[in-house]
């Protein structure tokens, strides 16, 4: 298997705009769409939302998620659903159902089940990233939900992609990571709309590089990703160790203080990330 030459070609296809997306990508698009526009009515909104059901589904679930509903009181109407999310979290949520559905996409049973633990490893990274948010780098906490949503974004489109490269995804995929990844992840996020603010937080997980203490975005999905104890598949067959930076992490951090904000936060990643799940 020439993987050079494969993944240039999917980086190639993703540079040119020939990006193919699951068929119910358009509803969730016109979804982020209205809800930029300044005069969105949340019946309109809720009309919409209702004509996708899995979405619609998902907004429910997220909505009854201890991360959304600490006093749990559940409810069970898509107009009050919306209402306690609030617009950025249905953006983040219209995305999560793009991406998702990227996994269905490939035609080979064993690459739906990569994607598949891929989506497990992005909806705990997601839930994670909006727990650091708040308590650690003080960011956006719906930003940093967003950010995590997509932050695999190219790895699905790669799996997406794999039919078509008999081979590729039992081979040495060190080549993907770096700028491989960063250019279809580019190339991806835009035809997707992501917001700019979202696509620097991206620059900085490519690049590695984690400012310490963390306290931007970027930041806060890097440390996020690190931290995930359910790791990517793709990582494991680019034969990508996190130990040295997690040993980093142990001495530049104030562990104290960060095990236990995660300890402290752990029902509520483990609620919000079921749900992205389910």
């Amino acid at each position: 298997m020439d993987v050079r030459s494969a993944l240039a070609a999917i980086e190639a296809d993703a540079a040119r705009g020939d990006i193919v997306f699951p068929t119910h990508t358009e509803i969730a698009l016109r979804v982020q769409r209205l809800l930029d526009d300044p005069d969105c009515a949340i019946d309109a909104l809720g009309k919409l939302i209702a004509a996708e059901p899995i979405l619609a589904t998902r907004v429910l679930s997220i909505a009854n998620s201890i991360a959304y509903n600490p006093g749990g009181r559940s409810i069970t109407e898509l107009k009050s659903a919306i209402s306690r999310l609030g617009f950025a979290t249905l953006r983040a949520l219209a995305a999560s159902i793009i991406v998702r559905q990227m996994k269905e996409m490939s035609k080979a049973e064993e690459h739906r089940a990569l994607a598949a633990k891929l989506w497990e490893h992005t909806a705990h990274v997601a839930a994670l990233a909006r727990v650091i948010a708040k308590r650690v780098t003080h960011q956006n906490p719906d930003a940093a939900f967003f950010a995590g949503i997509v932050h695999e974004v190219g790895s699905f489109y790669l799996i997406s992609r794999a039919s078509a490269f008999p081979g590729l995804m039992t081979s040495d995929l060190e080549l993907w990571h770096g700028e491989g990844e960063a250019s279809v992840g580019r190339a991806v996020l835009k035809a997707l709309e992501v917001p700019a603010h979202i696509l620097d937080a991206m620059e900085t997980l490519w690049s590695g590089f984690l400012a310490m203490p963390p306290t931007s975005l970027g930041d806060t999905l890097l440390l996020a990703d690190e931290l995930s104890p359910i790791e990517s598949p793709i990582d494991a067959l680019a034969g990508m160790s996190r130990k040295e930076m997690e040993v980093e992490l142990e001495v530049l951090i104030d562990d104290e203080t960060l095990s236990s904000i995660l300890a402290e936060s752990a029902e509520e990643v483990a609620s919000l990330s079921a749900a992205l799940k389910g």
